[in-house]
């Protein structure tokens, strides 16, 4: 089946609102600070950037 104009696989970003962005970067630090020692290094730096990206983003529309 063919995707219809508007649908999320559309393969385009999420557009969120400032709000949504504050909420999602408090979850990912909140995600970050309870994560085990066990957890993969790889999974650490994946939130780390998208962390930093999320405060780019705000610092920006600031």
């Amino acid at each position: 089946m063919r995707a219809f104009e508007g649908q999320f696989s559309d393969n385009k970003p999420i557009r969120r609102s400032l709000e949504e962005k504050r909420r999602l970067l408090a979850e990912l630090e909140q995600t970050l600070a309870g994560m085990k020692s066990h957890t993969s290094p790889s999974l650490r730096e994946s939130i780390k950037s998208r962390i930093a990206e999320l405060k780019a983003d705000i610092g920006a529309k600031r």
